[in-house]
């Protein structure tokens, strides 16, 4: 299965009524679920669905997220800007360009376009390109170049345009 043809069944999943979705082809599954507690066979998921929220920041935090944020990630400091995150899809190891000696995809104060690659998450030897849903302006980029991220783990901070 191809990186491709599993971004079109995470786009179908999240666009229609279904929960829930797996398939096998040639020895190899692929199980996309919208919902984390779900049951069944498999004591994790092997991929979930993304999950976009815009935060007010600083608005202090009233209940406990489902995935603990790392002590050290500071939202964009603002009084009255709304920012756009873009959470890791996977868990996986975090780059900000395609290859060690290439120019990152975006730095921050660059414009994006909804479909712009922003980074990739490398999850078992499979280079996964994350892009931007919305346009605007990268305000802070939450991660450190080849670090280890979680799912749903905050990558970037976008300014809607």
């Amino acid at each position: 299965m191809d990186l491709s043809y599993i971004k079109k069944i995470i786009k179908l999943v999240e666009h229609s009524g279904v929960d829930e979705i797996e398939i096998e082809e040639e020895g190899k599954k692929i199980r996309v679920a919208k919902n984390r507690n779900s049951t069944g066979g498999y004591a994790q998921p092997m991929m979930q669905m993304p999950v976009y929220q815009p935060v007010q920041a600083p608005a202090p935090q009233t209940t406990a997220p489902s995935v603990p944020a790392p002590q050290t990630e500071e939202k964009p400091k603002s009084a009255e800007k709304t920012y756009h995150e873009i959470r890791s899809p996977i868990v996986g190891t975090f780059y900000r360009a395609p290859s060690p000696d290439a120019e990152p995809y975006v730095e921050v104060g660059q414009a994006v376009k909804a479909g712009d690659v922003l980074c990739i998450v490398e999850a078992m030897k499979l280079m996964n390109e994350i892009e931007s849903d919305i346009a605007g302006t990268v305000v802070k980029i939450a991660v450190d170049n080849a670090r280890p991220v979680e799912y749903n783990q905050t990558l970037f901070y976008i300014d809607p345009a």
